[in-house]
């Protein structure tokens, strides 16, 4: 993988930012765009990447400089989460994501990576793999769930290596600070008496943030590994259980306020991904 030349999109975001240190990491060279250069200056890699302020969706975007040179592509980029119910999604994103990526391909790009969501599998229950036939019940899961759709015709025509990382549930530094672990700090941090939460009893699948950066980056030195995986723990945990764990790591007595919140009507109870696939390709040769 060494010399390897990636351009990743969205790298100020809370993945990118660590998917670029674990790229830098493994000897590629990083040509990172995001929107803000000011939010870039302020990240470690700054002064070890090309850095680019771009916005991908700009309809007057010189592709052909930004992938000049460019060996592969990570496109996390993606505007307006965490609300999962905005119908931009799909009137907006969709249709400007697939034009953005059809570009890079035209140019050149021989392997693109995109990341998905555990939100393409809806409303469905306990554990998730590949194979499942995605029914996604939120305009964000029903636009990555179409995205790829049209990222699997568009390689029919102009051949190109898709890896389709569908994301569960990360936390670590830089995460979104209204997340519950973040929030779970800060109440720590403030030493507040107690902690507002729902009940709790949800299964969930969370993997720390540099775990996962690094099955991602591991992955792009797979460069014929084509398809779907999820990027996950394949570990079911409760969210009361994984609140009660970080209270234990933070040597905190604060109390636990279950209930206060209700549980959210576009989840599952219990749901969490298989990790076979992704170890599978990982598994592979790196070519």
């Amino acid at each position: 993988m060494s010399g390897m030349q990636i351009l990743v999109t969205g790298a100020t975001g809370f993945v990118g930012r660590h998917l670029v240190s674990a790229l830098l990491a493994r000897g590629c060279r990083v040509r990172a765009v995001a929107r803000s250069r000011d939010v870039a200056q302020t990240l470690s890699w700054f002064e070890d990447v090309d850095f680019i302020a771009a916005d991908v969706h700009a309809p007057d975007l010189d592709v052909l400089a930004l992938t000049q040179g460019i060996d592969a592509m990570v496109h996390l980029a993606w505007p307006g989460l965490p609300n999962y119910k905005g119908l931009f999604h799909f009137e907006h994103n969709l249709f400007a994501d697939y034009s953005f990526i059809k570009r890079v391909v035209e140019a050149g790009v021989p392997q693109v990576m995109v990341t998905g969501t555990c939100f393409e599998y809806g409303m469905l229950s306990g554990p998730l793999d590949e194979q499942t036939a995605p029914q996604p019940s939120t305009p964000y899961g029903l636009a990555k769930h179409t995205l790829r759709l049209f990222l699997e015709s568009l390689q029919t025509a102009q051949p190109f290596t898709l890896q389709w990382a569908r994301l569960f549930y990360l936390h670590g530094q830089g995460q979104n600070p209204n997340s519950l672990l973040a929030s779970l700090d800060r109440a720590v941090d403030a030493g507040d008496s107690t902690f507002n939460m729902s009940g709790g009893e949800q299964l969930r699948d969370y993997l720390a943030i540099e775990t996962a950066a690094g099955y991602l980056a591991d992955m792009l030195e797979r460069r014929q590994a084509n398809g779907v995986f999820n990027c996950c723990s394949g570990v079911p945990i409760s969210v009361r259980a994984l609140v009660e764990r970080r209270l234990r790591e933070r040597n905190s007595v604060m109390a636990l306020n279950p209930g206060f919140y209700g549980y959210p009507a576009y989840e599952p109870m219990a749901f969490w991904g298989t990790t076979e696939r992704m170890h599978q390709m990982l598994s592979q040769a790196q070519d």
